[in-house]
């Protein structure tokens, strides 16, 4: 059976929807970060790890991502047809990991980006952060305008792996942001369809449940 490792409140949650939406059977097991077992998973200490019933394991969200869409060609997650279509999918799952995923690391760890000590330097460092997340969400919504879901998917209702992959993002965003995803209307149109879905629900209870029984 596949099992996914994750952490609660991290991009894990992209793949955790993700094999929620295929429906084959999979087990979740909550890690916590640092903790030995993670590390044993994953040399780096990151969530999401991917491990097969074979033992082959797999990191990064978006490769487990673009795995999964392939192994599960069935439940058409994979965007649209065809090599444009594989381009779109690698375009925005490339945008989520390379340029918004980042954007909010300053935000969640701001010590690790400035050598003065006061609270002063380390708010500047979010504030800053904050600012290059505004720039990246503005390029999101542009792309989102008119549009239900990212890419112009296969599925029946148009979904993809990209759009789960998203919505850690979306949510990082409505926290952390004052005006939360005011500014951006697809966007948060996009984060209202997405924690509606039933099986989104399904995801966010477990992995809420979950956060006093992470394994070391």
């Amino acid at each position: 059976m596949t099992t996914l490792y994750y952490k609660n409140g991290t991009c894990a949650l992209g793949p955790h929807v993700v094999l929620e939406w295929i429906g084959a059977p999979y087990e979740a097991v909550p890690v916590m970060i640092g903790s030995e077992l993670l590390r044993e998973l994953n040399p780096a200490g990151a969530v999401p790890v991917l491990k097969e019933d074979d033992g082959w394991i797999l990191t990064q969200a978006g490769a487990i991502l673009h795995y999964l869409a392939s192994k599960h060609p069935e439940a058409r997650l994979g965007g649209g047809e065809g090599l444009r279509g594989a381009a779109e999918l690698d375009r925005w799952s490339s945008f989520l990991t390379g340029d918004l995923h980042p954007a909010f690391f300053p935000v969640f760890g701001p010590a690790r980006y400035t050598t003065d000590p006061t609270d002063e330097a380390r708010g500047n460092v979010v504030e800053a952060a904050l600012t290059l997340v505004r720039r990246k969400l503005d390029l999101f919504e542009a792309h989102m305008a008119g549009r239900q879901w990212i890419l112009d998917g296969a599925s029946e209702d148009g979904r993809s792996v990209v759009d789960a992959y998203a919505l850690p993002m979306l949510r990082w965003a409505r926290a952390k942001l004052p005006e939360r995803l005011e500014r951006w209307p697809a966007l948060d149109g996009l984060a209202n369809r997405l924690e509606a879905d039933p099986a989104v629900k399904r995801v966010l209870a477990v992995q809420q449940a979950s956060v006093e029984t992470q394994v070391a």
